[in-house]
């Protein structure tokens, strides 16, 4: 590995293939405030919009042109779930790094061609899980790793959200799009936190469902049970459109006491209201937000009181993907992961159909 510093290297140039919400809101923010990168070129087939925010920025209007630059080392993939593969394809045969917007692929066996790919390239390539770090799941693992909890049963996990109708000109919402619908969205999320903490599951249970009986629109529910019998523990991933009161975002059951957290992670609201990394609020949940530690600590000791969040920590996914790209680091988000999640979300809606459990 290198052993040269950060600070001493060449920011990396990076391209970015889009430029609708998940660029404008998560990637071309992080890169712009890491000193690791210089984004340099981002691609919009239509207008230059992104040049408003970041007028250093060389507008294409296309991913070839993009290839085209030689010294742009990184390529962050934006566009929608389904061109997703053939344009990670491009990037690493290109000769070039790929970072891709989650989820990985609409299908395991594309997700494992890519994983080949990026092998045989030795060009990095990985997925941006950025809920990996949000503050509650970083609380969440570190109680965990202190054994807080004793040995853990049960985790719930749920992204639930209120929107009765459909949201007008949402590829997401449209069932003629591969990897259309919640459990693509918030599924690809959830399971890849659960991986991150347990590994990949024994068995997967799903009820994937139309709750709101929309024509023409996907899933927009789901109830995956993702089962480990023999470490004794179960994750239940839940997700819904139809639900007003929010329910805790994690509820976590072990033979000590429970964890409970209500509330979203608050980066992505702050990267909407132009908060950026560095700013002295940037990741910090209020006091009003932090969750519950229902525990019995010691024998004949318990206590109950409210865990304080740690900092969420985008930028550190990007911090992560510099320092795999200069050989100094492994990457924490591997291609062979989300490979994993896809099959995951794969057997969930297969078990939902044929109402049973399935093997991983």
């Amino acid at each position: 590995m290198s052993s040269s510093s950060p600070s001493s290297l060449a920011p990396i140039k990076v391209g970015v293939v889009g430029f609708g919400m998940s660029a404008r809101v998560f990637h071309c923010p992080l890169l712009a405030a890491s000193t690791d990168y210089h984004l340099a070129t981002i691609v919009e087939r239509h207008g230059e919009q992104s040049k408003l925010r970041y007028p250093q920025v060389c507008v294409v209007k296309s991913l070839d042109d993009l290839l085209a630059i030689d010294d742009i080392e990184l390529v962050v993939i934006t566009t929608p779930n389904d061109t997703h593969v053939s344009y990670a394809k491009r990037v690493l045969l290109a000769g070039k790094n790929c970072v891709v917007e989650k989820p990985f692929a609409v299908s395991e066996t594309e997700a494992r061609e890519l994983v080949q790919i990026a092998q045989m390239s030795g060009k990095v390539l990985s997925v941006f899980q950025n809920r990996r770090w949000d503050g509650d799941f970083l609380t969440l693992k570190a109680l965990l790793r202190e054994n807080a909890l004793g040995h853990v049963v049960e985790i719930e996990s749920r992204f639930d959200r209120y929107r009765a109708l459909k949201k007008p000109n949402a590829w997401r919402e449209d069932s003629s799009f591969p990897g259309s619908g919640v459990l693509f969205d918030l599924g690809a999320h959830l399971f890849d936190q659960i991986v991150d903490l347990l590994g990949v599951p024994e068995y997967v249970t799903g009820t994937v469902r139309n709750e709101r009986q929309i024509a023409s629109a996907p899933d927009d529910s789901f109830m995956v049970v993702l089962d480990y019998p023999t470490k004794n523990v179960k994750a239940v991933c839940r997700a819904g459109m139809l639900v007003r009161d929010k329910p805790p975002r994690f509820t976590v059951l072990g033979t000590r006491g429970t964890f409970t957290k209500h509330g979203l992670d608050v980066q992505e609201d702050q990267l909407k209201e132009g908060i950026a990394p560095g700013d002295m609020a940037y990741g910090r949940e209020p006091p009003a937000s932090f969750g519950v530690l229902d525990a019995e600590v010691y024998p004949d000791i318990h206590i109950r009181g409210t865990v304080t969040t740690a900092d969420g920590k985008y930028p550190d996914f990007y911090k992560n993907i510099a320092a795999a790209i200069r050989g100094s680091a492994d990457l924490a988000v591997t291609p062979e992961q989300a490979a994993d999640v896809v099959r995951i979300i794969e057997l969930a809606k297969r078990s939902s159909d044929e109402r049973r459990s399935l093997a991983f």
